[in-house]
């Protein structure tokens, strides 16, 4: 036995012994003397040797490649139990979910159910743990807290903090590791309604199961490299989460100028301080904060703020997307490696009912449907006075259609075989994918108009997902390539974007003018 251990097994003795004396003596309470005997029982394992040379990661992988289709249980369990019984804290559910992917890769249980178990049980586990907080959590702070610094005011101000940014604490922290276990908990304990929790909870399950499931799936074979990869990602994606919140918190506190002034007064009582703050730091804050300010105001609502910056940012992506596609597809007209292993992955799992289903999908993203609701909505948008909305998605649904019909002109690219569904013309780009863009920008016209963030988040949701559901259906009845699919996406977003920026611009114009005051007469 190592001196390590040794020590370790001192150490839990003496803190064994002290527990029963102060017992005794009556001098410890129950709750912190089963505490102690934890702490104590857990040095003694450790001392004794008996987990030496073990690895939970190696005993997780040996187990899953055992259990076969049982892979499902141990998965969903482990994804389940990371916030629902707390296990998050000493076993990160990165490496389970991506081994599931893996396990899936691998031939021995389907990606899309795993994914679909693994989503349900993250969230039950995330509902198990808010209720867990709601029942017990308030109640137990109120009667510890101050033990731990924890006094009624600052519950109160956890209490404000969540009920002002509570959703979005759960859908971050649902990707920052050492918060994840803990944030429904404490959702459930400040009170936040089970009806906000909730779409965010979904959102946020879904999109962290769903992205570590691929993951795995699409790099089994280098399964250590993408778990390596995926925990220092989430590391990074924390600090900068730490960073951000730090900073903002900061900002909050200076703009107090009596705070201000307090700071000022600190750096010149310290000598070591004094020189970094007025040879560096209040320099360096008077030539950045003219920038940070800019940037700031294109982050927030308002004006030309953050709606303006993401419409513009949707369409340079979009439009970089289609243009690269298309610059490779005119050298080399040939399926990508991406274009063959989607094609792969849908002969594997194609079956006659998902075949039907994928058409009834796909008629949803057709000309007649898709131009319909453009009408539609222009209707109701005319209806409603909102011509600067109307004009754009007119605009932009014919310039759509038109760069779809010019580019499947240009680019003679042929459609895999054998094809599922009748079709004519060129495979680059995919109509249906191009058109089916008109849903997000119905969505994004409703975000204006609908009322409550969460009604607004759950509209884009539903839209974003039809438009995947129509790409994804023409890759399914052998109709296209993957990348004719994200080719359309990318003419289709762009071209929206690019209107919503248009549209945006006159509509700040209009408002601007509009609160100008008459000239007075003469």
């Amino acid at each position: 036995m190592s001196t390590k251990h040794v020590i370790e097994l001192v150490i839990a003795g003496v803190l064994l012994v002290a527990a029963l004396w102060l017992r005794h003596k009556r001098r410890l309470s129950g709750e912190r003397f089963v505490v102690v005997l934890v702490v104590a029982a857990i040095l003694a394992v450790i001392g004794s040797g008996v987990l030496s040379g073990f690895n939970a990661e190696h005993a997780i992988t040996d187990l899953a490649h055992a259990l076969g289709k049982w892979t499902y249980a141990l998965v969903g369990v482990l994804a389940f139990a990371e916030t629902g019984a707390f296990i998050g804290f000493i076993a990160p559910g990165e490496f389970t979910v991506i081994l599931g992917g893996v396990i899936a890769g691998e031939g021995t249980i389907n990606i899309f159910l795993l994914i679909t178990l693994v989503w349900v049980c993250a969230f039950l586990g995330d509902t198990v743990s808010f209720f867990i907080g709601r029942r017990l959590g308030r109640e137990f702070l109120l009667k510890h807290g101050e033990r731990f610094k924890v006094t009624h005011e600052r519950l109160e101000q956890v209490e404000r903090f969540f009920h002002r940014h509570g959703g979005a604490t759960i859908l971050i922290g649902r990707f920052v590791g050492f918060v994840r276990p803990l944030a429904p908990f404490i959702a459930g304990s400040s009170r936040l309604p089970y009806r906000r929790f909730l779409p965010y909870s979904v959102l946020g399950t879904g999109l962290w199961g769903s992205t570590l499931c691929v993951l795995g799936y699409i790099f089994y074979r280098s399964f250590s490299k993408i778990t390596s990869i995926a925990g220092r990602a989430t590391l990074i994606f924390s600090i900068l989460v730490g960073l951000i919140a730090a900073v903002v918190w900061i900002s909050k506190r200076l703009r107090d100028p009596e705070q201000r002034r307090a700071l000022e007064r600190w750096a010149d009582n310290h000598a070591v301080v004094r020189p970094l703050w007025h040879h560096v730091i209040r320099p360096a804050y008077r030539v950045l904060a003219p920038q940070v300010r800019f940037v700031w105001r294109r982050l927030t609502p308002g004006g030309l703020g953050i709606e303006f910056t993401s419409a513009l940012a949707v369409s340079v992506v979009g439009l970089y997307l289609f243009t690269m596609y298309l610059l490779a597809i005119t050298s080399d007209p040939g399926p990508t490696a991406a274009d063959e292993f989607f094609q792969d992955l849908a002969s594997d799992t194609r079956t006659h009912a998902l075949v039907q289903l994928a058409k009834v999908i796909s008629v949803f993203g057709s000309l007649p449907v898709t131009g319909g609701l453009v009408l539609a909505g222009a209707l109701a948008l005319a209806w409603r006075r909102r011509p600067v909305e109307m004009l754009a998605l007119l605009s932009g649904a014919l310039t759509i259609w038109i760069g779809v019909q010019a580019t499947k002109a240009g680019v003679d690219r042929p459609r895999p075989e054998p094809q599922l569904v009748n079709t004519t013309g060129s495979a680059y780009p995919s109509g249906h994918a191009a058109y089916s863009t008109v849903y997000i920008a119905l969505a994004v016209i409703g975000w204006r108009v609908l009322p409550g963030l969460a009604t607004k988040t759950f509209v884009i949701l539903i839209a974003a997902l039809i438009s995947v559901a129509i790409g994804l259906s023409r890759i399914y009845l052998n109709v296209h390539w993957w990348s004719d699919v994200v080719g359309g996406w990318g003419l289709g977003c762009g071209i929206f974007g690019l209107s919503a920026c248009v549209a945006l611009v006159v509509h700040h114009l209009r408002n601007t003018r509009s609160a100008e005051p008459l000239p007075e007469p003469s």
